[in-house]
C-alpha cells in the first residue's frame, strides 16, 4: 500500500513531466493558473483569441469543472448560446487546507493531460 508521502512524490514526478512537456510546447514555464487557463481554452474550443478579465476567470472555472468531472465532483449541465459550458456541482471537495487543494488539483490536471502527453 502506498503511503501519503509516496503518493505525493509520485505526483511530483508526473507534475514535473507534464511541466517539461508544456514548457517544450509553449517555450515558457506555466504556473498552475496558466495551466488551468489553457485547459479552459481547450474545453471552450473557440481557439486562441483575446479574452476579457471576466472571461479568463470563467475559463479557469471551466477548467476546474472539467478536470474534476471524471471524479464525480461536477456534471456538465449545458452549453449556452455562445458555446460556454455550464456545470452542476455534484459533491463537495474533500480537502481542508491549501496544500491539500493544490495537490488535489495537480493530480487531476495530470490525469487530464495524461492521454494527451502519454504521462
Amino acid at each position: 500500500m502506498e503511503t501519503k508521502e509516496e503518493g505525493v512524490e509520485f505526483l511530483a514526478g508526473r507534475w514535473q513531466e507534464l511541466n517539461q512537456k508544456l514548457r517544450s510546447q509553449f517555450k515558457k514555464e506555466l504556473n498552475l493558473e496558466a495551466i488551468l487557463f489553457l485547459i479552459g481554452v481547450r474545453e471552450l474550443g473557440q481557439g486562441s483569441r483575446e479574452y476579457t478579465k471576466e472571461e479568463k476567470r470563467d475559463l479557469m472555472h471551466v477548467a476546474i469543472c472539467a478536470i474534476l468531472a471524471p471524479s464525480g465532483f461536477f456534471r456538465l449541465s449545458h452549453q449556452d448560446k455562445e458555446g460556454w459550458p455550464h456545470w452542476e456541482t455534484v459533491k463537495p471537495f474533500p480537502f481542508a487546507d491549501v496544500f491539500s487543494q493544490e495537490v488535489f488539483l495537480k493530480s487531476h490536471i495530470v490525469d487530464y493531460f495524461a492521454p494527451i502527453y502519454d504521462i
